[in-house]
């Protein structure tokens, strides 16, 4: 184990270099601040590195811990670690990070250092969330968050950006007020924010359900779950490229995250009680959500509601209390990290060119971009769950774990294969196959190295994850028994 505090540099580095990007940026030479950028981000991407070469996937606790005190008053602590279930999001998001920076290079000419600055300190924050151990210090970053991503879509998005910013802002602020007043109600009771002691208490029946709609509601809102996730396709729409990939890969990930933080672990007789309130909901999310894709006419707005059905499938999986169906759920939220951000990526390398992302403005781009349009198809491939990519791995665990639990749930959920097929599939073959649309598209160039190169990551995640899930499976796979143990053992107080 290493004696450095890798938790604190992967938090502070991207931070720290967000401030000095943010000094030097100047539109008028933004060079040095592209490449203070790039060093950054993929300086904090190796300094998450050794927590996978050393991370021990034999125990369920916390590792590569630090701890010291922050408000002694309150007895809240600055309190880092992972398990198996948070390790990989804390590489996901200084992962993505770097593709956001490339992304970035030459499409984005106005506020460059902000906007890269903006990113950076989004990432750090990020981190933090899936790295906290103390109740408050998790609000904080949880918090936080919506700052940057604030920013990012109000200043450099489409047209109807500040409304899109404002509906984003409200609609996470309000749920995340209900959070907030639920930790001051755990803190009264044990007088500690860690999260462990809060885990470990023993909490009545009706406090528990109420905590348990305090947190689903904060966390059912950044998910997004029907009927909160009409901010979604909103900001997906208005945001800039890579404010459209760091929600999709990591923001949404967030509240699936928080599920199995707070809402399972502290209050597991509640979440026994409400879940079938939860997968109907996720169900709601599978099937109505793909069929509102169906006629999106928008190729941002198609995948934003594709990313609520894959997320549907998310909370699915948690709620059935299997092994199988909660790492299924997981493995489906690092398989949507690349291949939503990869989607998006595409969108944006065709409006970057043509200036539109109606549907109806395309048609034949294989003619002219072939590589490029290969690209394209592994990512509808997986975004299908075709198997041999990651997008197949995570949901065939879900629909087992289902059918184990209650095959007509199992019927329901296995439907978001034929809708993500279907709006994917006609999506991609109006906009790539067929003759050359217009004289625009005639004049299409080819992904250049850069594109090429952001691409390529993640098309080789989406196939390694894809045909060799099991580095991903074994290491959540003690922390989630743990947890599974933990919820099934009733915590009531022997008065209730």
């Amino acid at each position: 184990m290493h004696n450095y505090p890798i938790l604190s540099i992967a938090i502070w580095m991207p931070i720290i270099f967000g401030l000095l990007v943010l000094a030097v940026g100047s539109d008028k030479n933004p060079g040095p601040a592209r490449w203070l950028a790039l060093i950054g981000s993929v300086a904090s991407f190796i300094a998450t590195l050794p927590l996978i070469t050393s991370f021990d996937s034999t125990t369920a606790g916390l590792q590569f811990e630090e701890k010291s005190n922050w408000i002694e008053r309150f007895n809240i602590t600055y309190h880092l670690g992972v398990d198996g279930i948070s390790m990989w999001f804390v590489v996901l998001t200084a992962l993505i990070t770097v593709i956001v920076v490339i992304s970035a290079w030459e499409v984005i000419t106005k506020n460059v250092g902000q906007y890269l600055a903006a990113f950076l300190i989004l990432s750090g924050i990020m981190v933090g969330v899936f790295s906290a151990a103390d109740g408050m210090l998790f609000y904080v970053f949880f918090e936080a968050t919506l700052i940057p991503m604030y920013i990012i879509i109000g200043v450099w998005g489409g047209p109807n950006r500040v409304y899109a910013a404002f509906k984003f802002f409200l609609y996470t602020l309000m749920g995340s007020l209900l959070m907030l007043i639920a930790l001051i109600y755990l803190y009264t009771q044990t007088g500690t924010f860690d999260l462990a002691t809060w885990q470990a208490a023993k909490i009545p029946m009706t406090p528990q359900v109420l905590l348990f709609i305090a947190f689903f509601l904060a966390f059912a809102v950044k998910v997004p779950m029907w009927p909160v996730h009409t901010w979604l396709p909103d900001a997906h729409v208005e945001a800039p490229t890579g404010g459209s990939v760091v929600l999709a890969a990591i923001m949404l990930k967030l509240g699936a995250y928080g599920f199995l933080r707070f809402s399972l672990p502290i209050a597991p007789d509640a979440s026994h009680f409400l879940a079938p309130v939860v997968i109907t909901l996720s169900l709601i999310a599978v099937i109505y959500i793909g069929l509102v894709a169906l006629v999106q006419a928008d190729m941002k707005k198609l995948v934003a509601y594709s990313s609520i059905a894959h997320m549907g499938f998310v909370t699915l999986g948690f709620f059935i209390f299997s092994q199988m169906g909660v790492e299924g759920a997981i493995v489906q939220m690092i398989s949507h990290g690349f291949v939503s951000g990869a989607m998006f990526l595409c969108i944006g390398v065709l409006y970057d060119r043509m200036h539109s992302r109606q549907i109806a403005d395309y048609g034949g781009v294989v003619n002219v971009m072939p590589k490029f349009a290969a690209f394209a198809m592994l990512f509808s491939m997986a975004n299908c769950g075709l198997p041999g990519t990651s997008g197949f791995v995570g949901e065939f665990m879900v629909i087992l774990a289902a059918v184990q639990f209650n095959f007509w749930i199992a019927g329901g959920a296995a439907l978001t294969l034929i809708l993500g097929a279907a709006y994917t599939l006609w999506m991609y073959k109006r906009v790539y196959f067929g003759a050359v649309g217009n004289g625009h598209v005639k004049d299409l160039l080819d992904v250049n190295r850069r594109e090429f190169v952001m691409l390529g990551v993640l098309a080789l995640l989406t196939l390694y994850m894809g045909i060799h899930p099991k580095p991903f499976t074994d290491v959540m796979h003690v922390s989630v028994d743990n947890l599974l143990t933990h919820v099934a053992q009733s915590k009531l107080p022997l008065s209730q």
